[in-house]
């Protein structure tokens, strides 16, 4: 396999190695990937989280590999994009099409309690490394969103706005936002009188007055300022 350094991947696949931020009518696409793919990495892998500003709730992480075939992605090209931008609707649709696709799929959370004990920036990496330790293949590159995993031996690289860049980061956001916000509707029934199935767990008008009359349940992270302030 020839191994490049990814500033040269990606200034070889038209990107910048400081990718910039993406146009409000650009869409993830395969430039990255195409670069990695060029390079000898055939089975890339992109991570990405969902719920690190929550104040419930666990931060739940995915890694998916994409074929490095671009006609068995056109079911995918031009309607996967970053998860926040997508209707609940259209990522629960993306969300059986990726699976239906993917090489592989990985999904790995770090809990409340360990948000709580770790800081959110270490539980964040806890998830992102579960997940790409839970994909069936493993891959031998990986992107991701802004951060890195130190303690993962492989190639990788963080890509500012990943998730609105490469189609590969973007269809795991999708992966992790579905699997989180499905987790929390689950919860709510568990939980009752927070809301967790409307708002997820985020910090809303309606969540906050729900800590301040039940206060916290064991799903709350007790290191958030405006839960800690309701025990």
């Amino acid at each position: 396999m020839r191994v490049l350094s990814m500033d040269r991947v990606l200034s070889s696949a038209g990107r910048p190695s400081s990718a910039v931020a993406p146009g409000p009518q650009s869409r993830a696409d395969l430039t990255l990937e195409a670069g990695l793919w060029q390079a000898g990495y055939r089975l890339v892998a992109g991570a990405d989280e969902a719920g690190r500003g929550a104040w419930a709730g666990p931060i739940v992480a995915a890694a998916v590999i994409l074929p490095a075939d671009r006609s068995a992605l056109a079911g995918l090209l031009g309607a996967v994009d970053d998860s926040k931008k997508l209707t609940p609707a259209r990522r629960e649709y993306l969300f059986a099409a990726i699976h239906a696709c993917a090489v592989a799929v990985g999904v790995g959370s770090a809990s409340a309690g360990e948000i709580d004990a770790l800081g959110i920036a270490h539980a964040n990496r806890l998830a992102l490394r579960r997940a790409v330790e839970a994909l069936a293949t493993p891959p031998d590159y990986l992107l991701l969103d802004y951060l890195t995993l130190p303690d993962l031996p492989l190639p990788q690289r963080g890509i500012p706005h990943g998730d609105a860049l490469s189609l590969s980061v973007a269809s795991a956001s999708i992966i992790a936002k579905v699997t989180r916000d499905r987790l929390m509707i689950a919860e709510d029934r568990v939980h009752p009188g927070y809301g967790f199935a409307r708002h997820k767990g985020y910090g809303t008008t309606m969540h906050r007055a729900a800590l301040m009359q039940l206060g916290p349940c064991p799903l709350h992270r007790r290191s958030y300022a405006p839960v800690a302030n309701a025990m």
